[in-house]
């Protein structure tokens, strides 16, 4: 693992939750991870990684993730068996 992944991991499961995360980063996580990454309408994101599926809205117009997306990614790679 990179330690632009490292870091990245790092900040999903760091407490208090983070919110300065660039989303770019969060999506190039689930690529290296072995995800499947599409595009949905608008600004939606659909994953699949290891038989665990989620969509998520990428920030727009900024580009970092908000305290809630980052709670739900951490919930989405802890169902998918990715642990720090």
């Amino acid at each position: 693992m990179s330690s632009k992944h490292k870091k990245t991991m790092e900040l999903i499961y760091k407490n208090p939750v983070q919110a300065n995360i660039l989303w770019s980063d969060i999506e190039k996580l689930f690529v290296y991870l072995g995800g499947k990454v599409s595009e949905g309408s608008g600004s939606r994101v659909r994953v699949n990684l290891n038989g665990t599926r989620a969509v998520f809205h990428r920030p727009r117009p900024q580009k970092n993730t908000d305290k809630g997306a980052v709670n739900s990614v951490r919930r989405f790679l802890e169902n998918a068996g990715v642990r720090i």
